[in-house]
């Protein structure tokens, strides 16, 4: 297929995933033909102490079900298992839980079974997966510092006892204000379409842009705004910006198809 055929050729995409995760998202964009601009709206740094994670995973014999939320909690794990010279064969008694395919993929790199993964990659499908399998069970929760009270919450009136450690956070990049004023100051350099793929990115946004002291979109004609999901656009609507179109599969393949849909349906693109 010729790039003057490709469905999103003449389309800039701003993606503000972290650096180190946007590759995959910009490559299918790429593939599909669009200008692809990334400025990252989230940095991934590690928790200010281990010695909650580390303390867990020294006493994994104890726990029956560990949950993990994202590729970096996955990552963050793996990091301290080796440096604590876990072998995987002293995980091998979890019974494990990943919010969607791209975690279960990650754990499952590590030589670990994955036991469940929900219909729908949101916080809210995990705790229905496990309805009925955690009752007087134990939970290890790994995830970054700032998250949503869902899964342990929920999990907890299921029965279960839960403990939740923190395994990563998420910060403003300080490099990225400079660049993306720069980027949206000139309507002409703008992106057509923003993405976004968590609420850290959303708030993170909205941040970048000076805070919420009124909607950035009103500073942004012509801009359209992308999410992966409910939980992310909910956070959207909640800071002020429309939801252009949201991804039916809550994955970065979904996300890039919502994208396709939308040069379908707005005159605010290019054709």
């Amino acid at each position: 297929m010729s790039a003057s055929r490709k469905p999103l050729t003449g389309v800039r995409v701003l993606v503000g995933r972290a650096r180190g995760q946007a590759s995959v998202l910009s490559a299918k964009l790429l593939a599909l033909g669009a200008e692809v601009i990334e400025i990252p709206f989230i940095e991934i740094r590690p928790p200010r102490s281990y010695k909650p994670l580390d303390t867990a995973l020294k006493q994994i014999s104890q726990y029956d079900w560990l949950a993990l939320t994202s590729v970096n909690g996955v990552e963050a794990l793996s990091s301290r298992i080796s440096q604590l010279k876990i072998v995987p064969e002293q995980l091998a008694h979890l019974r494990i839980a990943a919010i969607g395919p791209a975690t279960a993929k990650a754990i499952e790199n590590l030589g670990l079974r994955v036991d469940v993964v929900p219909k729908q990659y949101v916080a809210e499908s995990v705790v229905a997966s496990l309805r009925g399998k955690v009752n007087g069970r134990r939970v290890l929760l790994a995830r970054a510092r700032v998250a949503r009270d869902v899964i342990p919450r929920e999990l907890r009136k299921l029965g279960a006892k839960v403990d939740v450690v923190e395994a990563y956070e998420t910060v403003v990049p300080g490099a990225s204000k400079k660049k993306l004023s720069s980027l949206l100051r000139e309507p002409e350099n703008r992106p057509h379409v923003v993405t976004f793929t968590s609420s850290s990115t959303v708030r993170n946004f909205v941040k970048l842009l000076g805070g919420r002291g009124r909607p950035p979109h009103t500073m942004l004609g012509g801009v359209q705004y992308a999410s992966i999901g409910p939980v992310t656009s909910a956070s959207m609507r909640e800071l002020g910006l429309p939801v252009h179109v949201e991804a039916s599969q809550y994955t970065i393949q979904g996300l890039a198809q919502a994208i396709l849909e939308l040069k379908g349906k707005s005159r605010e693109l290019p054709l």
